[in-house]
């Protein structure tokens, strides 16, 4: 089982990239441990929730990726009508 060290650093490394989105062997180089390691790490992070994986295989945060995301509204301004300003 991975210790809570390896989890902080790969932890850390998605909170200082967001976006970031890694495969398995991705991880596994850019944090320099061994394959069944790395997805005993990847697997812990899913399980408490702040990794999801994409269709394509790609590990990101859970509040990022393919999720949809609320537009903005938008103001209706009326022909005429005049905004205030602040004084």
């Amino acid at each position: 089982m991975p210790d809570n060290i390896m989890l902080q650093r790969i932890r850390a490394e998605y909170l200082e990239m967001p976006g970031m989105r890694l495969t398995a062997p991705q991880v596994q180089r850019l944090c320099s441990i061994e394959p069944t390691v790395c997805q005993w790490a990847l697997d812990a992070l899913i399980d408490a929730k702040f990794l999801r994986v994409t269709p394509g295989g790609q590990y990101c945060r859970v509040t990022e990726g393919d999720m949809p995301r609320p537009q903005p509204a938008k103001a209706e301004l009326r022909a005429g009508q005049r905004s205030m300003k602040a004084s």
